[in-house]
């Protein structure tokens, strides 16, 4: 039985893609990427697919480029020229690992500027070493025939010709198919947004970009403290746990609980400038008549 791997990313084109090739009576195996800027997607996404989507952490690959991209940002701190490549790469490693046929992806051409104009697509599927082997099946009649088109392993005739912005045709199909959930349009990359990548940044610029110091600047407000270090200070209770589940003790991080009166945790990132980062937690703790209490670990 012929078998492809779908890169799934939760949205709706993704979905369409994989129940057009099914169609065929192909199996279809979905991935899913993570990284610390996109985040894991919502259970929601796939529960109109005939199989969960394999889960693949690509953070550690994932903040090497982003500190040097081949290819350059966008309009912020988003590689998405390399990330598309470093997708697609670990696709066909998994493609070769379970023994799969060809990938497929949900992309349309012209739908998205900077990654879905016909060049880049030519560019994304060299550098990663793709070319010929990935089916774009709401858009593959836009595109030359690939591999698995040749060797007769999926119809050519059956797949679409959808370009563009305008998304009438995928509701359409999304009817058709009878799926129970629409996502909308599969994005949410934090590194398209203008205040994340400032935060980005200040951490490459410290040289403390790390996997788990990325999901600290999820949370609460962002103060530069030296040029070596950084603090994040709870907004509200919610943010205050959220920071305690992810400190993890080591030398590049320090805890601090406002203890009495109650007030908003943080933590450092860098060196533990101690004394300058509870200057401004004070500022943040209602006026009591006693010094207040913390409890700190590193």
């Amino acid at each position: 039985m012929t078998k492809a791997v779908a890169l799934f990313s939760g949205g709706l084109d993704s979905i369409l893609a994989i129940k057009i090739v099914e169609k065929q009576g192909i199996e279809v195996i979905p991935v899913s990427f993570y990284h610390p800027f996109f985040g894991k997607i919502d259970e929601k996404s796939y529960q109109d697919l005939s199989k969960q989507p394999v889960i693949i952490d690509i953070s550690e690959d994932f903040l090497i480029i982003l500190n040097k991209p081949k290819f350059g940002y966008g309009k912020n701190l988003n590689p998405c020229m390399d990330c598309r490549i470093l997708y697609f790469k670990k696709a066909k490693e998994f493609m070769n690992k379970i023994g799969a046929d060809f990938l497929i992806s949900g992309e349309v051409v012209g739908q998205r500027p900077f990654s879905q104009r016909r060049e880049a697509i030519r560019t994304i599927e060299k550098e990663a070493g793709v070319e010929g082997l990935v089916v774009r099946p709401l858009t593959q009649k836009n595109m030359p025939e690939t591999i698995p088109e040749k060797k007769g392993l999926i119809n050519r005739n059956k797949l679409l010709d959808i370009k563009g912005r305008n998304r009438q045709t995928q509701l359409k199909l999304a009817k058709e198919f009878g799926l129970n959930h629409i996502p909308t349009p599969a994005g949410g990359c934090l590194l398209t947004v203008s205040d994340f990548s400032y935060r980005t940044k200040e951490l490459m610029k410290r040289e403390l970009l790390t996997k788990t110091n990325v999901e600290i600047l999820k949370y609460g407000r962002f103060f530069p403290l030296t040029e070596f270090s950084i603090v994040i200070i709870g907004r509200n209770e919610k943010e205050n746990r959220e920071l305690e589940k992810l400190f993890v003790p080591n030398k590049n991080l320090m805890y601090i609980e406002t203890v009495d009166p109650p007030g908003p945790s943080a933590i450092i990132i860098g060196k533990p400038e101690k004394e300058k980062a509870l200057k401004l937690i004070k500022r943040y703790i209602k006026k009591h008549s006693q010094e207040p209490k913390f409890f700190i670990k590193s």
